[in-house]
């Protein structure tokens, strides 16, 4: 329970006023070379949110709260990714976002950062209290709550959901219209929206069907205004302080869910350029792929603007699948070039977009 894991959440009582930026905390790894940072334990990195960049940012949020005479300020901690635990009214944080050079190295390992943006970050920390007033209040029991946004029994995917981009009935807040994935999502989405400084969102959404729901949840939160939630405590999900597992491995691991069922998508993909008829003194396409290797990573790096990395990895992939199937070169290996650098420019813009919804996928039931 919360209670019990106190340690790790944010703010504590009585907790002094930030320092500034020059004397936050340098941790022994700091200046860690990578392969030496990839192997210490999440638990041991000794991250907080007291004293990092991320202080300001939370503050920012309780100020807008307060701002709107909202008396409950969500708890913040420290875990593995942008979350909100299911019924928990609290705010996850991904760790690597305590300090700059976590956040470098998430950048390099998984290629953007989401949060690392003050704007973008603060956009993530209200949708997430969004979360955490519904669950505070237990607003999904309300009869209106589930006529305008639905049961929050639907069933629940964050990587699969009809994605209606022309629809008035949502507003849009993060990226992926992420409004209509869930009708938690869309009551999380909206409440973000009623809270953003400055935004006119009567106008912004004059003549939408989502108008309604933003005047729902204005209409509640001043009912709710200066009344204590009903909720306070629940299991924390993966707090950092009891992560065990090295950078390395989080790392491995995250890349790895990426590419559960990748090798039946190449082995389809590679099946289509090559043959498994061999003409006779035709090269295998294991060799033909080795041989332009360094030049599809370069040209590919170039034109689709990513990483020489990604185009690596992608190449070695088909190389081993090309390998065990036992696949060879068919017709021209100019034709077959130019076919082969397009997939592979297509695979690694597709990665690409998969590792940033991972990036930004959230935990929340």
């Amino acid at each position: 329970m919360i209670t019990a894991q106190s340690q790790s959440l944010y703010p504590h009582p009585g907790k002094p006023s930030p320092r500034p930026e020059s004397s936050w905390p340098h941790p022994p790894w700091e200046h860690a070379d990578e392969e030496e940072l990839l192997d210490w334990r999440i638990c041991d990195l000794g991250v907080k949110i007291a004293d990092s960049p991320l202080e300001a940012s939370i503050r920012r949020l309780y100020a807008e709260l307060t701002d709107r005479g909202l008396s409950f300020l969500p708890r913040c901690y420290l875990t593995l990714e942008w979350l909100c635990p299911d019924r928990v009214p609290v705010i996850g944080i991904p760790f690597w976002l305590a300090h700059p050079r976590l956040t470098e190295l998430e950048k390099k390992m998984m290629l953007e950062a989401e949060g690392a943006d003050e704007q973008e970050r603060m956009r993530l920390l209200r949708h997430e209290a969004g979360h955490a007033y519904n669950y505070a209040y237990r607003l999904y029991r309300r009869t209106r709550w589930r006529e305008l946004f639905g049961p929050i029994s639907a069933p629940y995917d964050p990587e699969e959901y009809p994605l209606r981009p022309y629809s008035r009935k949502y507003v849009i807040h993060l990226k992926d219209n992420y409004a209509q994935a869930h009708p938690d999502e869309d009551f999380a989405e909206t409440f973000a929206v009623w809270l953003t400084p400055g935004l006119d969102w009567r106008r912004r959404y004059q003549g939408w069907p989502a108008l309604r729901k933003l005047e729902y949840v204005d209409s509640l939160m001043k009912r709710l205004a200066g009344r204590p939630p009903c909720v306070t405590g629940g299991e924390l999900l993966s707090p950092v302080n009891r992560v065990r597992s090295t950078l390395r491995r989080y790392y491995a691991r995250r890349k790895k869910e990426l590419r559960q069922l990748i090798p039946e998508v190449y082995d389809r993909i590679l099946s289509s350029l090559f043959s498994s008829q061999p003409e006779p003194g035709a090269m295998s396409a294991a060799e033909f792929i080795r041989r332009h290797r360094r030049e599809l990573v370069n040209t590919v790096a170039r034109l689709a603007l990513v990483r020489k990395y990604m185009v690596a990895d992608v190449l070695s992939l088909l190389l081993a699948r090309a390998r065990r199937l036992n696949l060879y070169l068919k017709g021209s290996g100019e034709r077959a070039l130019l076919e082969l650098g397009i997939v592979v420019a297509s695979l690694v813009l597709q990665e690409r977009y998969i590792l940033s919804k991972t990036a930004a996928r959230v935990h929340r039931r």
